[in-house]
Protein backbone atom coordinates (compact mmCIF):
# COMPACT_ATOMS: atom_id res chain seq x y z
CA UNK A 1 0.00 0.00 0.00
CA UNK A 2 1.41 3.43 -0.92
CA UNK A 3 2.57 5.62 1.91
CA UNK A 4 0.01 8.15 3.12
CA UNK A 5 0.61 11.85 2.85
CA UNK A 6 2.21 13.59 5.80
CA UNK A 7 1.41 16.82 7.60
CA UNK A 8 2.99 19.67 5.64
CA UNK A 9 2.75 17.98 2.23
CA UNK A 10 1.30 20.26 -0.42
CA UNK A 11 -0.85 19.10 -3.33
CA UNK A 12 -1.19 21.03 -6.57
CA UNK A 13 0.63 23.98 -4.95
CA UNK A 14 -2.61 24.72 -3.15
CA UNK A 15 -3.71 22.18 -0.51
CA UNK A 16 -1.53 21.92 2.61
CA UNK A 17 -2.14 18.61 4.39
CA UNK A 18 -2.83 18.79 8.13
CA UNK A 19 -3.70 15.21 9.13
CA UNK A 20 -5.55 12.04 8.15
CA UNK A 21 -9.21 12.10 9.14
CA UNK A 22 -10.24 8.83 7.51
CA UNK A 23 -8.57 5.78 6.00
CA UNK A 24 -9.64 2.72 4.03
CA UNK A 25 -8.18 -0.08 1.98
CA UNK A 26 -7.84 1.93 -1.21
CA UNK A 27 -7.37 5.47 -0.02
CA UNK A 28 -7.44 8.09 2.69
CA UNK A 29 -9.19 11.34 3.53
CA UNK A 30 -7.14 14.29 4.78
CA UNK A 31 -7.90 17.60 6.42
CA UNK A 32 -6.12 20.30 4.42
CA UNK A 33 -5.84 24.08 4.27
CA UNK A 34 -6.64 25.85 1.03
CA UNK A 35 -3.62 28.10 0.56
CA UNK A 36 -5.42 30.31 -1.96
CA UNK A 37 -8.42 31.00 0.27
CA UNK A 38 -7.15 31.86 3.73
CA UNK A 39 -9.09 30.18 6.52
CA UNK A 40 -10.83 27.64 4.28
CA UNK A 41 -10.42 24.00 5.29
CA UNK A 42 -11.07 21.14 2.89
CA UNK A 43 -11.45 17.40 2.99
CA UNK A 44 -9.18 15.82 0.38
CA UNK A 45 -10.07 12.27 -0.64
CA UNK A 46 -7.11 10.33 -2.02
CA UNK A 47 -7.61 7.16 -4.05
CA UNK A 48 -4.88 4.67 -4.94
CA UNK A 49 -4.79 2.59 -8.09
CA UNK A 50 -3.73 -1.03 -7.77
CA UNK A 51 -0.35 -1.21 -9.52
CA UNK A 52 -1.00 -4.83 -10.47
CA UNK A 53 -3.94 -3.76 -12.66
CA UNK A 54 -3.38 -3.61 -16.43
CA UNK A 55 -2.66 -0.12 -17.73
CA UNK A 56 -5.89 -0.21 -19.73
CA UNK A 57 -8.00 -0.74 -16.58
CA UNK A 58 -6.16 2.00 -14.73
CA UNK A 59 -6.83 4.36 -17.64
CA UNK A 60 -10.52 3.44 -17.57
CA UNK A 61 -10.69 3.97 -13.82
CA UNK A 62 -9.07 7.38 -14.17
CA UNK A 63 -11.48 8.39 -16.91
CA UNK A 64 -14.37 7.33 -14.68
CA UNK A 65 -12.94 9.39 -11.85
CA UNK A 66 -12.69 12.48 -14.02
CA UNK A 67 -16.28 12.06 -15.23
CA UNK A 68 -17.47 11.65 -11.66
CA UNK A 69 -15.58 14.71 -10.49
CA UNK A 70 -17.20 16.75 -13.24
CA UNK A 71 -20.67 15.62 -12.18
CA UNK A 72 -20.13 16.04 -8.45
CA UNK A 73 -18.65 19.52 -8.88
CA UNK A 74 -22.00 20.66 -10.32
CA UNK A 75 -23.97 19.59 -7.23
CA UNK A 76 -25.16 22.32 -4.89
CA UNK A 77 -27.35 21.39 -1.92
CA UNK A 78 -27.27 22.42 1.76
CA UNK A 79 -27.14 18.79 2.94
CA UNK A 80 -24.20 17.86 0.70
CA UNK A 81 -20.58 19.02 0.97
CA UNK A 82 -19.54 21.08 -2.03
CA UNK A 83 -17.01 19.40 -4.32
CA UNK A 84 -14.64 22.14 -5.44
CA UNK A 85 -11.76 20.41 -7.23
CA UNK A 86 -10.49 17.09 -8.58
CA UNK A 87 -7.15 16.11 -10.07
CA UNK A 88 -4.67 13.26 -10.45
CA UNK A 89 -1.01 12.99 -9.43
CA UNK A 90 0.92 9.94 -10.64
CA UNK A 91 -0.97 6.83 -9.44
CA UNK A 92 -3.39 8.70 -7.19
CA UNK A 93 -6.62 10.60 -7.76
CA UNK A 94 -7.86 13.39 -5.50
CA UNK A 95 -11.32 14.79 -4.82
CA UNK A 96 -11.50 18.06 -2.85
CA UNK A 97 -14.66 19.03 -0.99
CA UNK A 98 -15.76 21.20 1.90
CA UNK A 99 -14.60 19.99 5.28
CA UNK A 100 -17.69 19.36 7.42
CA UNK A 101 -17.12 20.05 11.14
CA UNK A 102 -19.03 18.20 13.82
CA UNK A 103 -19.65 14.59 14.85
CA UNK A 104 -21.05 11.86 12.67
CA UNK A 105 -24.23 10.06 13.72
CA UNK A 106 -22.33 6.87 14.55
CA UNK A 107 -20.50 8.79 17.27
CA UNK A 108 -23.75 10.17 18.67
CA UNK A 109 -25.34 6.72 18.64
CA UNK A 110 -22.32 5.23 20.43
CA UNK A 111 -22.50 7.96 23.08
CA UNK A 112 -26.18 7.14 23.68
CA UNK A 113 -25.46 3.42 23.93
CA UNK A 114 -22.69 4.01 26.48
CA UNK A 115 -25.26 5.89 28.58
CA UNK A 116 -27.60 2.89 28.26
CA UNK A 117 -30.17 4.95 26.39
CA UNK A 118 -31.40 5.57 22.84
CA UNK A 119 -31.30 8.58 20.56
CA UNK A 120 -34.54 10.55 20.70
CA UNK A 121 -36.87 9.48 17.90
CA UNK A 122 -37.98 13.05 17.11
CA UNK A 123 -34.35 14.05 16.70
CA UNK A 124 -33.56 11.07 14.47
CA UNK A 125 -36.60 11.76 12.32
CA UNK A 126 -35.46 15.37 12.01
CA UNK A 127 -32.16 14.12 10.64
CA UNK A 128 -34.07 11.71 8.39
CA UNK A 129 -36.03 14.61 6.91
CA UNK A 130 -32.79 16.34 5.96
CA UNK A 131 -31.31 13.15 4.50
CA UNK A 132 -34.48 12.67 2.46
CA UNK A 133 -33.98 16.16 1.01
CA UNK A 134 -30.38 15.33 0.02
CA UNK A 135 -31.38 12.04 -1.61
CA UNK A 136 -34.31 13.64 -3.40
CA UNK A 137 -31.85 16.13 -4.89
CA UNK A 138 -29.38 13.41 -5.94
CA UNK A 139 -32.03 11.10 -7.34
CA UNK A 140 -33.65 13.92 -9.33
CA UNK A 141 -30.46 14.75 -11.22
CA UNK A 142 -30.32 13.99 -14.94
CA UNK A 143 -29.07 11.31 -14.96
CA UNK A 144 -29.95 10.25 -11.38
CA UNK A 145 -27.13 9.88 -8.85
CA UNK A 146 -27.22 7.01 -6.34
CA UNK A 147 -24.98 7.38 -3.28
CA UNK A 148 -24.74 3.62 -2.43
CA UNK A 149 -23.01 4.08 0.94
CA UNK A 150 -25.55 5.63 3.31
CA UNK A 151 -24.69 4.79 6.92
CA UNK A 152 -24.43 6.62 10.28
CA UNK A 153 -20.71 7.35 9.90
CA UNK A 154 -21.34 9.06 6.55
CA UNK A 155 -23.87 11.45 8.09
CA UNK A 156 -22.31 14.38 9.90
CA UNK A 157 -24.18 16.77 12.17
CA UNK A 158 -22.75 20.28 12.01
CA UNK A 159 -22.71 22.58 15.05
CA UNK A 160 -25.63 24.41 13.42
CA UNK A 161 -27.77 21.26 13.36
CA UNK A 162 -27.44 20.58 9.62
CA UNK A 163 -26.99 17.00 8.43
CA UNK A 164 -24.43 16.49 5.66
CA UNK A 165 -24.26 13.30 3.60
CA UNK A 166 -20.54 12.85 2.99
CA UNK A 167 -18.24 10.42 1.16
CA UNK A 168 -19.11 9.98 -2.49
CA UNK A 169 -16.80 6.99 -2.78
CA UNK A 170 -19.34 4.58 -4.25
CA UNK A 171 -21.56 6.98 -6.15
CA UNK A 172 -23.33 5.55 -9.20
CA UNK A 173 -24.63 7.66 -12.05
CA UNK A 174 -27.53 6.12 -13.97
CA UNK A 175 -27.50 7.02 -17.66
CA UNK A 176 -30.53 6.36 -19.90
CA UNK A 177 -31.29 2.64 -20.29
CA UNK A 178 -27.76 1.59 -19.42
CA UNK A 179 -26.20 2.03 -16.02
CA UNK A 180 -22.89 3.83 -16.18
CA UNK A 181 -21.01 3.22 -12.97
CA UNK A 182 -18.61 5.93 -11.90
CA UNK A 183 -16.77 5.21 -8.67
CA UNK A 184 -13.94 6.79 -6.75
CA UNK A 185 -13.42 3.54 -4.84
CA UNK A 186 -14.50 0.16 -6.14
CA UNK A 187 -16.61 -1.71 -3.62
CA UNK A 188 -20.03 -2.68 -2.36
CA UNK A 189 -20.53 -0.45 0.64
CA UNK A 190 -20.79 -1.47 4.28
CA UNK A 191 -22.45 -4.89 4.60
CA UNK A 192 -24.80 -3.89 7.43
CA UNK A 193 -26.50 -1.30 5.22
CA UNK A 194 -26.05 -2.93 1.81
CA UNK A 195 -29.03 -4.34 -0.16
CA UNK A 196 -28.76 -7.70 -1.89
CA UNK A 197 -28.58 -6.20 -5.37
CA UNK A 198 -25.42 -4.29 -4.44
CA UNK A 199 -23.44 -7.43 -3.60
CA UNK A 200 -22.70 -7.77 -7.28
CA UNK A 201 -20.31 -4.83 -6.99
CA UNK A 202 -20.41 -2.57 -10.02
CA UNK A 203 -22.11 -5.30 -12.06
CA UNK A 204 -25.05 -5.33 -9.66
CA UNK A 205 -28.30 -3.65 -10.69
CA UNK A 206 -28.54 -0.81 -8.19
CA UNK A 207 -30.83 2.17 -8.44
CA UNK A 208 -32.51 4.73 -6.18
CA UNK A 209 -34.23 1.92 -4.24
CA UNK A 210 -30.81 0.73 -3.09
CA UNK A 211 -30.33 4.04 -1.28
CA UNK A 212 -33.78 3.64 0.29
CA UNK A 213 -32.75 0.25 1.72
CA UNK A 214 -29.60 1.76 3.21
CA UNK A 215 -31.64 4.68 4.57
CA UNK A 216 -33.97 2.26 6.36
CA UNK A 217 -31.07 0.20 7.72
CA UNK A 218 -29.41 3.39 8.99
CA UNK A 219 -32.57 4.44 10.84
CA UNK A 220 -32.87 0.94 12.31
CA UNK A 221 -29.35 1.19 13.72
CA UNK A 222 -29.72 4.76 14.99
CA UNK A 223 -32.97 4.02 16.83
CA UNK A 224 -31.97 0.67 18.34
CA UNK A 225 -28.19 0.95 18.89
CA UNK A 226 -28.15 -2.44 17.16
CA UNK A 227 -26.96 -3.07 13.59
CA UNK A 228 -29.58 -4.89 11.51
CA UNK A 229 -28.86 -8.33 10.15
CA UNK A 230 -27.11 -8.25 6.80
CA UNK A 231 -29.31 -8.70 3.73
CA UNK A 232 -27.52 -11.86 2.59
CA UNK A 233 -28.11 -13.47 6.01
CA UNK A 234 -31.76 -12.45 5.93
CA UNK A 235 -32.07 -14.00 2.49
CA UNK A 236 -31.05 -17.36 3.97
CA UNK A 237 -33.06 -16.87 7.16
CA UNK A 238 -35.78 -14.20 6.86
CA UNK A 239 -36.65 -14.40 10.58
CA UNK A 240 -33.30 -13.02 11.73
CA UNK A 241 -34.33 -9.36 11.51
CA UNK A 242 -35.56 -8.35 14.97
CA UNK A 243 -38.38 -5.80 15.06
CA UNK A 244 -37.02 -2.39 16.13
CA UNK A 245 -39.76 -1.99 18.77
CA UNK A 246 -38.65 -5.27 20.37
CA UNK A 247 -35.32 -3.54 21.08
CA UNK A 248 -36.55 0.01 21.70
CA UNK A 249 -40.26 0.05 22.71
CA UNK A 250 -40.31 3.86 22.47
CA UNK A 251 -40.17 3.73 18.66
CA UNK A 252 -43.53 4.60 17.13
CA UNK A 253 -45.35 1.91 15.10
CA UNK A 254 -45.34 4.24 12.10
CA UNK A 255 -41.55 4.56 12.13
CA UNK A 256 -41.06 0.82 12.55
CA UNK A 257 -43.38 0.07 9.66
CA UNK A 258 -41.61 2.54 7.35
CA UNK A 259 -38.23 1.01 8.24
CA UNK A 260 -39.47 -2.50 7.49
CA UNK A 261 -40.86 -1.32 4.16
CA UNK A 262 -37.55 0.27 3.17
CA UNK A 263 -35.60 -2.84 4.19
CA UNK A 264 -37.50 -5.33 2.04
CA UNK A 265 -35.01 -7.60 0.28
CA UNK A 266 -36.58 -7.23 -3.15
CA UNK A 267 -36.41 -3.70 -4.61
CA UNK A 268 -39.96 -3.95 -6.00
CA UNK A 269 -41.30 -4.37 -2.46
CA UNK A 270 -39.67 -1.18 -1.17
CA UNK A 271 -40.80 2.44 -1.66
CA UNK A 272 -40.10 3.18 -5.30
CA UNK A 273 -38.78 6.68 -4.71
CA UNK A 274 -37.58 8.74 -1.77
CA UNK A 275 -40.75 10.87 -1.62
CA UNK A 276 -42.81 7.75 -1.04
CA UNK A 277 -40.56 6.64 1.81
CA UNK A 278 -40.54 10.11 3.36
CA UNK A 279 -44.34 10.20 3.31
CA UNK A 280 -44.55 6.81 5.02
CA UNK A 281 -42.01 7.91 7.63
CA UNK A 282 -43.04 11.52 8.31
CA UNK A 283 -46.34 12.21 6.60
CA UNK A 284 -46.83 15.97 6.24
CA UNK A 285 -44.51 16.73 9.15
CA UNK A 286 -41.55 18.96 8.25
CA UNK A 287 -38.99 18.44 11.05
CA UNK A 288 -36.77 21.29 9.87
CA UNK A 289 -39.60 23.78 10.44
CA UNK A 290 -41.29 22.10 13.40
CA UNK A 291 -38.54 20.09 15.14
CA UNK A 292 -40.28 19.63 18.48
CA UNK A 293 -43.78 18.88 17.28
CA UNK A 294 -45.27 15.59 18.48
CA UNK A 295 -44.72 12.67 16.15
CA UNK A 296 -47.39 12.40 13.46
CA UNK A 297 -50.23 10.02 14.26
CA UNK A 298 -50.27 7.10 11.82
CA UNK A 299 -53.38 6.89 9.69
CA UNK A 300 -54.79 3.90 7.88
CA UNK A 301 -52.81 4.71 4.75
CA UNK A 302 -49.60 4.71 6.80
CA UNK A 303 -50.34 1.42 8.49
CA UNK A 304 -50.95 -0.15 5.09
CA UNK A 305 -47.85 1.18 3.38
CA UNK A 306 -47.21 -1.86 1.21
CA UNK A 307 -49.36 -2.07 -1.94
CA UNK A 308 -49.65 -5.84 -1.49
CA UNK A 309 -50.96 -5.38 2.04
CA UNK A 310 -53.54 -2.88 0.82
CA UNK A 311 -54.82 -5.36 -1.77
CA UNK A 312 -55.06 -8.09 0.86
CA UNK A 313 -57.02 -5.80 3.19
CA UNK A 314 -59.46 -4.89 0.42
CA UNK A 315 -59.95 -8.59 -0.38
CA UNK A 316 -60.56 -9.29 3.30
CA UNK A 317 -63.11 -6.46 3.55
CA UNK A 318 -64.88 -7.65 0.40
CA UNK A 319 -65.12 -11.21 1.73
CA UNK A 320 -66.37 -9.88 5.07
CA UNK A 321 -69.06 -7.84 3.28
CA UNK A 322 -70.15 -10.86 1.22
CA UNK A 323 -70.28 -12.98 4.38
CA UNK A 324 -72.55 -10.42 6.05
CA UNK A 325 -74.86 -10.38 3.03
CA UNK A 326 -75.14 -14.19 3.05
CA UNK A 327 -75.62 -14.34 6.82
CA UNK A 328 -78.31 -11.65 6.94
CA UNK A 329 -80.01 -12.86 3.77
CA UNK A 330 -79.83 -9.50 2.02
Amino acid sequence: MPKPLRAGDILKERYAIRRIIGQGGMGSVYLADDMRLQGRQTAVKEVFHDESMPDELITQAREQFLREGTVLARLDHPNLPKVSDFFSIEDRDYLVMDFVPGKDLAMLMTAARLKNTFLDEREVLGWAGQLAEALSYLHSQDPPIVHRDIKPSNLKLTPGGVIKLVDFGLVKILASMDEVTITVVQGRGTATYTPLEQYGGDSGHTDVRSDIFSFGATLYHLLTNTPPEEARDRFLNPETLVAPRDINPNISPRTERAIFWAMNLHPDERPQHIHQFRQALLGDWNPSKEPRRALPTPGLIDLLSSPVERILIWIFLALLFISLIVTLGW
